[in-house]
């Protein structure tokens, strides 16, 4: 399109060591700016971006133009859009805003924290009639995500609120290890993908976010009770609009997050003392670690002065054991719940049938005669239900129930075909569910919990 021909391409800031915020950029004096020409920071030239209708505001785009999915409230004004095989999202702010938070993103990416992927901050904006147009940032959708109202409903049970809680406080946790403070920690600012019974919190929104070397106490807390006052005013919202059980309380109920994060946060950094003949609680407090998904890289040990006792302490701590393990095992990449329950079937799959197999030729085994037949069988139309590594863990939870239930071994094609039947085929499509949907649009089911 002609309006968008003059397009300047900038690459992704490379001062990769910088923490906080980005520099205000500002022209030099004697420059004029250009209105007659876009100007796009991004990670990737990416031309299909030209193709979207930036001379004009985005409260007015197009239908043609938009995702045909749903959109919640914001304090931005924000529209979906299809960008080749994926959809975006773009959101008009102020530029030192964008390019902030784009920044800022990014720096989370190469930190391997759970975030939305930023794809470009698009300034120069102006309508044919040069009027200048907010400057945009620009996000990549992610697929099988959830946002917090979708997972409401009048059925919900108390034990998947408590999930949802968990995982936002171990996104939390995360962020926090990494020196990152967020500023607007809330529901609505994080979306959610299902991890094999469990969900997996993502940060949306990072505009108000500063990274810092460490963060004190103090800077930790206020974020914690941030999160606190927003979760509650976020369950009062949904309480006042029937969308959660009368019986669910939202005060007590935001609570969950500062007790969830605190059990975490003390199990990862605290200090251990114990006697010198006790040794082995350095590898039971390592593996105990694990077992929460977490590897530690650095650990300091000291010895009291009278000789006679120890005290450790975790130093770096890494997220994402299980799922490390799974992707060096088989390629396969999934959220660290899923990870940790297709690692148990491969090495009961290893000990069923080649115990003395070599674990990554059995693992190989295991991918091709157990994961990818399940993948396989599900139909075309049935692929946008679940994510493939939750589709696996989901039949070999169905397999176990029928099992059980029936007081024999199911065949698994006979698991598959039972599930797909029974479960996926009633289930809503959850790759095309978007953030901040709202949840009376969606038409929430009744195993959204």
């Amino acid at each position: 399109m002609t309006e968008t021909s003059n397009a300047q391409w900038h690459d992704e800031p490379t001062d990769y060591d910088q923490t906080g915020k980005l520099p205000r950029v500002r022209p030099a004096s004697s420059e004029a700016p250009n209105l007659g020409s876009l100007n796009i920071t991004a990670a990737a030239t990416d031309p299909e971006l030209l193709d979207l209708p930036w001379h004009i505001a985005l409260e007015e785009w197009p239908a043609s133009a938009l995702a045909a999915l749903p959109r919640g409230i914001s304090r931005h004004i924000v529209r979906f859009a299809h960008l080749g095989g994926s959809v975006i999202a773009v959101k008009e702010t102020g530029e030192h805003i964008a390019r902030h938070e784009y920044h800022m993103l990014r720096k989370l990416q190469r930190l391997d924290v759970p975030c939305v992927e930023p794809v470009a901050v698009i300034s120069g904006r102006t309508t044919p009639e040069g009027e200048e147009l907010d400057p945009v940032l620009v996000t990549r959708h992610l697929k099988f995500s959830l946002p917090y109202r979708a997972l409401f409903s009048q059925t919900l049970r108390r034990d998947t609120l408590t999930r949802l809680i968990d995982a936002q406080a171990l996104l939390l946790v995360r962020l926090h290890l990494i020196g990152f403070y967020w500023g607007d920690v809330s529901l609505s600012n994080t979306l959610f993908r299902r991890d094999a019974g469990s969900f997996a919190a993502y940060l949306v929104d990072a505009e108000t976010g500063e990274l810092y070397p460490e963060l004190s106490t103090g800077q930790r807390e206020y974020d914690l009770e941030i999160a606190r006052v927003n979760i509650a005013g976020e369950l009062m919202d949904l309480a006042e609009g029937g969308l959660i059980e009368e019986k669910v309380d939202p005060l007590a109920t935001s609570e969950l997050i500062m007790d969830s994060y605190r059990r975490l946060w003390s199990e990862l950094t605290e200090q251990e003392s114990f006697e010198l003949g006790d040794r082995w609680r350095v590898g039971a407090r390592i593996r105990r670690l694990n077992e929460l998904g977490f590897d530690v890289e650095e650990y300091a040990i000291k010895t009291a002065a009278n000789g006679t006792q120890i005290q450790l302490q975790p130093k770096v701590v890494d997220a994402g054991h299980h799922s490390r393990r799974l992707l060096r095992l088989t390629g396969l990449d999934a959220q660290e719940n899923q990870a940790r329950r297709l690692l148990n079937d491969m090495d009961a799959y290893r000990a069923d049938n080649n115990p003395t197999l070599d674990e990554e030729f059995s693992a190989h085994l295991w991918v091709n005669e157990v994961f990818e037949p399940i993948v396989r069988a599900v139909p075309r139309e049935l692929g946008g239900k679940l994510e493939p590594a939750e589709v696996v863990h989901e039949v070999l939870e169905h397999r176990w129930y029928m099992s059980e239930r029936e007081d024999r071994n199911v065949p698994m094609a006979e698991a598959v075909q039972s599930y797909l039947d029974d479960e996926l085929r009633h289930r809503r499509d959850e790759a095309a569910i978007m953030l901040t949907a709202d949840a009376r649009t969606i038409g929430i089911d009744e195993d959204a919990d």
